[in-house]
């Protein structure tokens, strides 16, 4: 129950609400009652009606052609006020209807027996009635029929209602119910101003990697779990109402002055923990977002969004609670438009083009390779830095076409210049997600295969390595690649602590220095020293050793002096698009061509 809808006249109201909203199927079922009702006790006519205080509805009816009246004139009113039986054998014959213009006029009732129809909160809602254009005698037993035949009625209105509006597993009220109940609030004027909170604690791509290896009922049974402990944690006050939004999500609707703040939500779950089943607990991570609104100002559907916003910012920053921000919000919207963006991109090849950078061996100072970097000129942004947008992709399965965008046009590239003295191996990035997919090392060799190309000539670089590491199925497609004689590069090697890990569990051909590992060993002892140990480490494991950033001379010096194979950056070559890259491969290989 929502704050300021109390009492019965508020329930009913919302009852009625739902009852009289367009259902074809539910009002299908209630059809094949009423017909049942007048087979059942040999009335040619019968009808639901539901009444609100200004009309009376016929919302199903058989042999019967009233379909609305004034609450006034309707019959039903007697057995909805006195909530009871009323039968009238001949309506000419009763004092209170002689003169009625439902008896006088069409319809024309002769007879008429009603009973009410009333929800398990005691609130009447309407009738179920039959009645004729001839007068009948109408006997206890029919009555009690009658009865029986509206209490099956009311049976299937809430089951329905149940099913609507409430959560299977759960149990508790559902994100429909949730727009309703916030539709009533604009609806009834209510200005109160609210506050939605939003909770995640449950990351369910971890319950359903559960739910493959130990089945549903695990899963279930820690939904259930949680939603018990939600209540008994947070203790909503009365008019404080919990639904579950969406698997795993939960939201409480409160008003905007009440202690319940997304904070206060995160802190009184902070370590909680759920059960999976036969004593095995899970530990909950809680993430919460939060937004305040007027009802009636902004939809119920703007008001949950805004909601959804404010906890996905939550989840992406790794914070506990947000609060829902227009500018944050703002940013997201532009972010999805990009997306949708990219993807038409994508989908029509308009506005993406490739950039190489060459690669340069430090003994001879050839280029002895090229990298393949994505570029987008948007059509109205124009020329994007893939650091607006490829993080973006990164999170959607826009990442994995963009790869195989890149793949087609690096091949492309070895087909054109196949046999030239300008051809050179092209090195394409890939991510973990790549990698795990089914058949991508295959796909790939097959496309190679179809172009008469050596798999040799198109290395693949590995992003999000950690992930990679951490995936037994992305592990698995690296170890396809690289047996069918793709070169692995491992990317930025020296950010992190566990990089040399990496070096034992990885198929690796060519290792890459991070920037930040070589920009300043021309100036720098320290740097210097680590450079030449990590450098001397590599080569004496066999790998080629790549540095990438290079932007001055001295550097290059020092990285030849200490055994570094190649170098790629700015004192070589900017990424080129291929007519440019064309020429400069040209000029530097004018000797070799």
């Amino acid at each position: 129950m929502l704050m300021n809808l109390t009492g019965d006249d508020d329930r009913r109201a919302r009852a009625l609400k739902a009852l009289r909203s367009p259902d074809d199927s539910r009002d299908d079922v209630l059809r094949k009652f009423v017909r049942l009702a007048s087979q059942a006790l040999g009335i040619p006519g019968s009808f639901i009606s539901v009444l609100d205080d200004e009309h009376q509805h016929v919302q199903a009816a058989h042999n019967f052609g009233l379909t609305q009246s004034s609450r006034e004139d309707s019959l039903c009113r007697h057995a909805v006020d006195s909530d009871r039986a009323v039968v009238v054998p001949d309506t000419w014959l009763d004092a209170r209807f002689v003169t009625h213009p439902l008896i006088t006029g069409s319809p024309f009732i002769r007879f008429y027996a009603g009973v009410p129809l009333k929800n398990r909160e005691g609130i009447v809602l309407g009738t179920l009635c039959v009645t004729d254009t001839a007068p009948h005698p109408f006997g206890a037993e029919q009555v009690t029929t009658l009865k029986l035949l509206a209490a099956l009625v009311m049976s299937f209105l809430e089951a329905w209602h149940s099913a609507g509006f409430a959560d299977p597993v759960t149990g508790l009220p559902n994100r429909q119910r949730l727009i309703r109940d916030l539709q009533y609030l604009a609806a009834s004027g209510d200005r109160t101003r609210r506050r939605l909170v939003l909770i995640d604690c449950i990351d369910m791509p971890r319950a359903y990697e559960l739910a493959r290896s130990m089945g549903m009922a695990p899963v279930e049974s820690l939904l259930k779990d949680v939603a018990t402990l939600l209540p008994l944690r947070l203790r909503p006050a009365p008019g404080e109402l919990l639904y579950t939004v969406a698997t795993g999500r939960f939201a409480v609707l409160t008003r905007d002055d009440s202690h319940m703040s997304t904070d206060w939500v995160a802190g009184r779950l902070e370590g909680i923990s759920a059960d999976l089943g036969d004593g095995i607990a899970v530990a909950l991570s809680t993430h919460a977002g939060e937004v305040t609104f007027t009802p009636g100002d902004v939809t119920a559907q703007e008001a949950l969004r805004r909601a959804v916003s404010a906890l996905h910012e939550a989840i992406g920053r790794g914070v506990p609670a947000m609060r829902f921000s227009e500018a944050s919000d703002a940013r997201h919207t532009q972010d999805f438009t990009l997306m949708n963006d990219l993807a038409a991109a994508l989908r029509e090849n308009k506005g993406l083009w490739l950039a190489f950078q060459p690669k340069i061996c430090l003994h001879s100072g050839l280029p002895v390779g090229l990298e393949a970097l994505v570029r987008w000129r948007h059509p109205v942004r124009g020329e994007l830095s893939p650091a607006l947008f490829l993080p973006l992709a990164e999170q959607t399965s826009l990442l994995s076409e963009l790869t195989a965008w890149v793949t087609d046009r690096a091949i492309g590239r070895l087909t054109r210049l196949r046999n030239s003295c300008i051809q050179l191996p092209i090195t394409i990035n890939a991510s973990s997600r790549d990698f795990a997919r089914e058949g991508f090392a295959d796909a790939l060799e097959a496309k190679m295969i179809k172009a008469k190309l050596s798999p040799s000539l198109l290395g693949i670089e590995c992003l999000e390595t950690e992930r990679i590491i951490e995936n037994p199925a992305a592990m698995r497609g690296l170890e396809m690649l690289k047996l069918r004689g793709f070169g692995i590069s491992l990317d930025d090697f020296g950010t992190g602590y566990s990089n040399i890990s990496y070096l034992r569990r990885m198929p690796l051909d060519v290792i890459k220095l991070d920037r930040t590992l070589i920009s300043e060993i021309s100036s720098d002892t320290a740097s210097r020293i680590i450079a030449r140990s990590i450098i001397a480490m590599l080569k004496d494991l066999d790998y080629t050793v790549l540095a990438e950033g290079v932007e001055d001379a001295d550097t290059v010096t020092a990285l030849t002096e200490y055994g570094c194979d190649q170098a790629q950056g700015f004192f070589y070559s900017r990424p080129l698009p291929e007519p440019e890259l064309d020429e400069w491969l040209s000029w530097k290989l004018r000797g070799q061509c």
